[in-house]
């Protein structure tokens, strides 16, 4: 047997095929930070946050804005959140307490008939200057956006350091805003 023989016989480049590509579907990474750049992505954010809510939701809202708050699916989730936890609460900061008047708004209204479990506030007027939006989870998941009158942020749902750092500065804010009490008792 020669010496190109030997070779070949240990030479198997081309003997084995390669294997077929893997087509696998990758999933997102579940510690990453998503982009939010459209009333739906901050809407479908806003959803995924509240629906893996265990015991407290925490949200600062501009007005309650109805694109995201008053609708069908985030209604269900609160509801559901609510009345399944003997223990859930749900804490709102209002810049603009004029959505509170009247029956045009369903989360309003849903906050009446669950008083233990919704409470809304407007915020005290030195921490007005901050125009931003967000909504915490418990001490996991976020959306936030640095101006309510921006679709712009960024999502995250298993955040707890950042979570934490919103939480203690939305708990400086609830602290300092007193509870909106004569909106609730115009209420018919």
């Amino acid at each position: 047997m020669s010496a190109k023989d030997k070779h070949s016989i240990f030479d198997f480049r081309g003997a084995i095929p390669a294997p077929p590509p893997v087509l696998a579907r990758v999933e997102p990474d579940r510690d990453a930070l998503c982009m939010l750049t459209s009333m739906e992505d901050v809407r479908g954010a806003v959803r995924r946050a509240a629906s893996g809510a265990q015991r407290l939701m925490s949200i600062l809202t501009e007005d309650l804005e109805p694109e995201i708050y008053d609708h069908p699916v985030f209604l269900d989730t609160v509801k559901r959140f609510v009345l399944s936890r003997s223990f859930a609460k749900v804490r709102v900061l209002l810049h603009d307490s004029s959505r509170m008047i009247g029956n045009s708004n369903r989360f309003i209204a849903m906050s009446r008939r669950l008083a233990s479990c919704i409470e809304i506030r407007v915020v005290a007027q030195p921490f007005r200057a901050a125009p931003q939006a967000l909504l915490l989870a418990d001490e996991t998941a976020i959306v936030y956006r640095p101006r309510s009158d921006s679709w712009d942020g960024v999502a995250g749902f298993n955040q707890p350091p950042i979570v934490r750092m919103h939480l203690q500065e939305f708990d400086q804010m609830w602290v300092g805003s007193a509870p909106e009490v004569e909106s609730r008792r115009a209420a018919p």
